[in-house]
């Protein structure tokens, strides 16, 4: 009977933890704002865009790569992709067509990478 109820209610942490992150609706875009470390994603929306990036460490800078499309272009036909070196604490902004701004900023020693608000503050932890 207790293997039973632990059975149970594991499956309903994982349950409770999927809701969480999944979307409201199916054109949602589930965010991870990081910060993330090497190879791991930033998922995040600017305005009427989407945006994927990520980053390995090399040299002591962040080498960054972006994809950035249209929100509404389901077949992403109109992806464009990024690529840029940040020394640490430098920070690249990804702008919409809507005048809106996205910040990723590279963490310390090149460790991570992360989108920051206008105060430097980690818009995310």
């Amino acid at each position: 009977m207790t293997h039973q109820f632990l059975t149970l209610a594991a499956a309903g942490a994982i349950i409770a933890l999927t809701a969480a992150t999944t979307p409201v609706r199916a054109d949602d875009m589930v965010q991870n704002l990081g910060p993330v470390e090497p190879n791991q994603p930033i998922l995040a929306s600017v305005g009427n865009k989407r945006v994927i990036a990520s980053f390995t460490s090399s040299s002591g800078v962040c080498a960054m790569q972006a994809v950035v499309w249209n929100a509404d272009d389901i077949d992403a036909k109109s992806a464009s992709r990024v690529q840029v070196s940040l020394s640490p604490h430098q920070r690249v902004h990804i702008d919409s067509t809507d005048n809106q701004t996205l910040q990723l900023q590279c963490g310390d020693y090149a460790r991570t990478l992360a989108v920051v608000d206008n105060d430097l503050q980690v818009a995310s932890k």
